[in-house]
């Protein structure tokens, strides 16, 4: 967050938006989370094939999975990484070592004016996926995080869109999306928007009304688990059944809560 962005506490009187802290306490469960599963493939899609030579940037790049995952299944292409949380940044260049793949993760905070790191060409790709929620001014991390970018790239992004539930409120998220919000400030950042799509309808919105029903009673859970803790028989049952059902979820419905939109930076101007 900028110097500028006024602390948000948690009940228990924590900072909403302490990554390095998030990573430590969720970093683990975030792992095979099937909802991330499903924003991946969905991401990928929208993407499309990537050429040789291309380079991605993960915008908000977490703990490194997508980026690291994509980087194994693209050797063809450059993965990069920027991140704000020191935590996330070391994880996710563990996790490229680990996996003995060349993706690099580096430390920015886009709300304020970047510069690439000097390993990083302009990336012809972009992804940012569940990072806008968390800011308070999405349009500002979006415009700077042009200057990473080369003229024409294309970008995907997603943010989740229906009401917040407790979990939501507790790990940061300011708002959620609607899509004509979600072209505003793409639109606003500098980006020409291709499309915006409502996905997810109906099993990502059954599991988040799911974790609604949950309310505080999933942020106790979370904040009191140990690492390591193997997941109760029916977590892994319900995890087992949406991991099923999210494929089957419509690519564009009114009612998704799952927003995603395609967008590129201009050629000129």
């Amino acid at each position: 967050m900028s110097d500028a962005a006024p602390v948000r506490l948690n009940a228990d009187g924590t900072d909403q938006d302490d990554w390095d802290d998030h990573w430590d306490k969720y970093g683990e469960a975030a792992k095979g989370n099937p909802a991330n599963d499903y924003r991946h493939a969905m991401i990928l899609k929208l993407l499309g094939p990537l050429p040789k030579g291309a380079v991605v940037l993960d915008i908000g790049s977490g703990q490194g999975q997508f980026g690291v995952d994509l980087q194994e299944a693209n050797p063809q292409a450059s993965v990069f990484g920027v991140e704000y949380s020191a935590e996330g940044v070391r994880r996710a260049n563990q996790a490229a070592e680990r996996a003995g793949v060349p993706a690099y993760f580096y430390e920015r905070n886009l709300l304020e004016p970047v510069t690439r790191d000097e390993r990083q060409p302009p990336a012809t790709h972009a992804v940012c996926s569940e990072v806008l929620e968390h800011v308070d001014d999405p349009t500002t991390l979006m415009r700077e995080a042009r200057a990473l970018l080369a003229p024409g790239a294309k970008v995907v992004v997603t943010v989740p869109g229906g009401p917040r539930s407790a979990f939501d409120k507790h790990i940061g998220h300011w708002r959620h999306f609607t899509a004509p919000l979600l072209q505003t400030v793409l639109t606003d950042a500098g980006f020409d928007v291709d499309r915006v799509l409502r996905t997810g309808f109906p099993f990502f919105n059954l599991y988040k009304l799911a974790v609604i029903a949950r309310g505080q009673k999933l942020v106790d859970d979370m904040e009191h688990r140990s690492p390591g803790t193997e997941p109760s028989g029916l977590e892994k049952a319900v995890t087992g059944f949406f991991a099923k059902a999210f494929p089957r979820n419509r690519d564009d419905a009114r009612l998704g809560w799952q927003l995603a939109a395609v967008a590129h930076v201009p050629l000129v101007g």
